[in-house]
């Protein structure tokens, strides 16, 4: 390679950087560590909103089996416990985005996963009100 860095990586090369973290070092020059250090403080935000969800699908699944046929229960638990998944890996994933991001001057990436995620715990939350209300019991 002539030295030039790609602007973009391949998927595999980015998950390499999440056990790698030195590796994001060397790409620009370093940031405000006040930056980094907030970068860090919304990985670990990510990280309890995940083990929130899975909590949650724990609970579902565990304290729920009375009231609830068992689709349902599965339903709900499997639901909440693929958005803590989801989340613990999307962590890890914008961490490192944003660091390369602030080393390298650009633009701090977007992503629609926020939006997504809201949009799952709604619909989920919406599905245990009807739970609640009309009583599905099993």
């Amino acid at each position: 390679m002539d030295g030039a860095e790609p602007a973009r990586r391949g998927g595999l090369d980015s998950v390499r950087l999440w056990f790698s973290p030195a590796r994001v070092q060397d790409e620009g020059s370093t940031p405000d560590y006040r930056f980094s250090l907030a970068n860090e403080r919304t990985f670990l935000a990510w990280i309890r909103t995940a083990l929130a969800l899975i909590g949650g699908g724990f609970a579902v699944d565990q304290f729920l089996t009375d009231h609830l046929t068992h689709w349902v229960r599965v339903a709900l638990a499997l639901v909440l416990l693929a958005g803590g998944v989801a989340c613990t890996l999307r962590a890890v994933n914008q961490w490192v985005r944003c660091e390369r991001a602030m080393r390298r001057g650009e633009d701090l990436p977007v992503s629609r996963f926020p939006a997504v995620l809201a949009v799952l715990v709604a619909v989920t939350a919406v599905a245990m009100v009807c739970v609640v209300l009309f009583g599905w019991a099993g």
